[in-house]
């Protein structure tokens, strides 16, 4: 199985805070962000990990090179990693998305914090889901803590039928796949090579951000179902870092 981390944001946020690492390096429950993600995903059987970091903070490349020449606690690492400062999300996706195209791949951001455990059953299923034809299989949760979170639409067997920005104030007589979605996206995409043709059309026609490239999914017809975290938390902000290690230290 291929992983992918997108961690070319600068942090901003945190940085105005007065966190000085950068958000690859923020240390959560003993661990900098992007060293859990790659632990887990070598915990379950990544046969190689992309990582695209920005040209800003040459502290997460230089990490990224340590990781490469002595691996992470001692256990060598199938890592590849790109430099380079992309104006959104998608366009770092497309840029990631040149080394993941022959075979079915999952993808999060880097400051994606959910319980191994489900993460580990999620990865089976986007296995299982895939040798059933399916296109895409996305984490999702119904725990809201987000300044702008995407609502996930789904019926009653957990297709996705779509993804809004906001649920507030629609009638089921206005859109009922909205007004009765609970979920949000979690930032953790299983996602399939015919996949990457969608974003392909996205970046040719200028389109930015993530949720925009799953509107383009659900509206090519893809077929995607959805897989329900607990809870998925960011780290957009230094209070979240106190959020998550109290969540993590609950496992």
């Amino acid at each position: 199985m291929k992983y992918a981390i997108i961690a070319a944001g600068e942090g901003s946020r945190l940085a105005s805070e007065g966190v000085k690492a950068p958000k690859p390096l923020v240390t959560v429950h003993g661990e900098p962000l992007i060293d859990r993600l790659i632990r887990i995903f070598m915990e379950n059987d990544a046969t190689g990990i992309h990582v695209i970091c920005n040209d800003l903070t040459m502290d997460v490349s230089r990490h990224l090179v340590e990781l490469q020449n002595e691996g992470l606690n001692g256990r060598p690492i199938p890592l590849s990693f790109y430099i380079k400062t992309t104006p959104s999300s998608m366009h770092s996706f497309f840029e990631l998305s040149k080394h993941m195209e022959k075979e079915p791949f999952i993808l999060t951001t880097v400051d994606t914090i959910f319980r191994e455990n489900e993460f580990k059953e999620y990865v089976k299923a986007f296995r299982e889901s895939v040798k059933s034809g399916l296109d895409g299989l996305m984490g999702v949760t119904d725990f809201i803590d987000d300044e702008k979170p995407l609502y996930v639409g789904t019926d009653k067997d957990m297709n996705i039928t779509g993804f809004y920005d906001e649920i507030k104030g629609l009638t089921a007589s206005e859109d009922s796949n909205a007004s009765n979605s609970k979920y949000i996206s979690g930032g953790i995409y299983g996602l399939t090579p015919p996949c990457i043709d969608t974003l392909n059309r996205c970046i040719g026609r200028g389109e930015s951000r993530m949720r925009n490239f799953q509107r383009a999914l659900v509206s090519e017809g893809k077929k995607l179902k959805a897989w329900s975290f607990s809870k998925v938390l960011d780290i957009d902000h230094k209070t979240d870092i106190a959020k998550a290690e109290e969540f993590l230290s609950e496992e």
